[in-house]
């Protein structure tokens, strides 16, 4: 279980006397990593009753234009950078600010596509 409540050591290391068992809000989740491929989705309830759409592969980006300020929905060809990891790009992760080749060419991802479920983009070329 991912727990984010207290932890149970001081900075110093000293061991802080319990005063209460581990609470529900306290709970995390684990990190889904969004990859290219077949549109998989999961739709996951969240604390105050609305919904987080956990992105798991997309084959689409939403892309915006700057000089036709219009906004095209591209296919997503395969992740060129991303900071996030050194790794992500040879994997074809799929985070914000990663630098993707789409149809229209390299686009940068805007917005977070593991918790919104869509995957934004601005065309950079």
């Amino acid at each position: 279980m991912i727990w984010q409540g207290r932890s149970k050591r001081r900075h110093t290391g000293k061991l802080y006397k319990r005063f209460r068992k581990k609470r529900k809000y306290e709970l995390g989740r684990e990190y889904i990593e969004a990859l290219i491929g077949e549109r998989k989705i999961k739709k996951i309830r969240v604390r105050g009753g609305g919904y987080k759409i956990r992105l798991f592969k997309e084959k689409y980006a939403n892309v915006y234009v700057p000089s036709q300020k219009k906004v095209v929905r591209a296919e997503i060809k395969s992740v060129v950078e991303n900071r996030a990891h050194i790794h992500f790009s040879r994997r074809n992760v799929l985070t914000k600010g990663a630098v993707i080749d789409t149809a229209l060419g390299k686009a940068i991802v805007t917005n977070r596509p593991g918790q919104e479920g869509i995957v934004n983009a601005v065309l950079v070329d």
